[in-house]
């Protein structure tokens, strides 16, 4: 498939030498993002949301200023169908309201305040301009960085959000988001990727992947929503399946009690069937340094500045 057939082509070693400077030289800008995807990929986890409130402007603006791969967000739409960034499906826990985001329209969200409860929760890290931080919709955080920064976004809740895979490709087809090679689109629910490569086939697709113990064998991993097999029973035909439409794969590092659900093995498999591995959400320098020596691709933190200073 076009999304992902120069990360698969170079990893399989079907360029080399003049042949591939020519392919380089030719690219274009969507091709090239492709290509990156091969070299590790900082991420920002919801902006800086270790330093600032989660998804608001301050914490995307403390890690654009630090230079990030990506700004990570959250897509939802309110009820009167604007596509807001933000995580969670209830604002009760990030802001002074209640109840579920996509009840709300636009105009009522902006009067939330998601900035204070970040302050109270983290004394040692309050800024008095984090109070009264909005909400913001995906046009407000295009228009501040617009194609000075790329953008991973997730659709949230799909079951939750009808209209949304609608929305957000109109939107990032108005800002040029897509050939200018600005934007990937993850979701743990296949069906929302299939539906956003239905509207446009030349979005990079992430497919998020979370593992888990089963709950009639705990010494077996399984995949939380079934797309994959377990990391111990994964085979090329499995990689290949998500390679069909993705162009990588976003998985989780360790469970509870910190135990490892991914190894060096399955990232060096995925890789050679085209799927670079981005693994969430890493905050510790250890378990950085280690993912970083298994393999990974790319890292989603929260604390981007301490991913960046081990890039360096």
């Amino acid at each position: 498939m076009q999304r992902h057939s120069l990360f698969a082509a170079m990893s399989l070693g079907l360029f080399a030498g003049a042949a591939t400077t020519t392919a380089l030289a030719e690219s274009t800008p969507l091709e090239e993002q492709l290509k990156e995807l091969e070299s590790f990929q900082v991420i920002a986890h919801r902006g800086a949301s270790g330093h600032a409130p989660e998804s608001t402007m301050a914490a995307y603006e403390l890690a654009h200023e630090w230079n990030v791969d990506y700004l990570e967000l959250d897509a939802q739409i309110t009820a009167d169908g604007e596509v807001v960034v933000f995580h969670d499906d209830a604002i009760d826990r990030t802001s002074d309201g209640e109840g579920k985001i996509n009840d709300y329209t636009m105009e009522e969200l902006k009067a939330l305040d998601t900035g204070s409860w970040f302050n109270e929760a983290n004394a040692d890290k309050a800024e008095a301009d984090f109070a009264g931080a909005q909400i913001l919709t995906l046009d407000e955080l295009f228009e501040r960085f617009g194609h000075d920064a790329r953008y991973y976004i997730e659709t949230k809740s799909p079951q939750l959000n009808p209209g949304l895979e609608e929305a957000l490709v109109k939107t990032l087809e108005e800002y040029d988001m897509v050939e200018s090679g600005r934007v990937l689109v993850q979701s743990f629910e296949q069906e929302s990727l299939l539906k956003v490569q239905e509207l446009n086939d030349d979005i990079p697709l992430i497919q998020l992947v979370w593992y888990y113990p089963s709950e009639e064998d705990e010494s077996r991993l399984v995949e939380w929503t079934g797309v994959t097999p377990g990391p111990a029973e994964i085979n090329d035909e499995d990689f290949q399946a998500v390679a069909e439409y993705a162009s990588g794969i976003g998985t989780n590092y360790n469970i509870y009690e910190g135990q490892e659900v991914i190894d060096a093995d399955f990232i060096r498999q995925a890789n050679e069937n085209g799927l670079p591995v981005h693994v969430y959400t890493v905050n510790e320098t250890d378990e950085m340094e280690r993912l970083m020596e298994m393999g990974a691709n790319g890292l989603f933190t929260n604390y981007p500045d301490r991913l960046l200073k081990l890039v360096e």
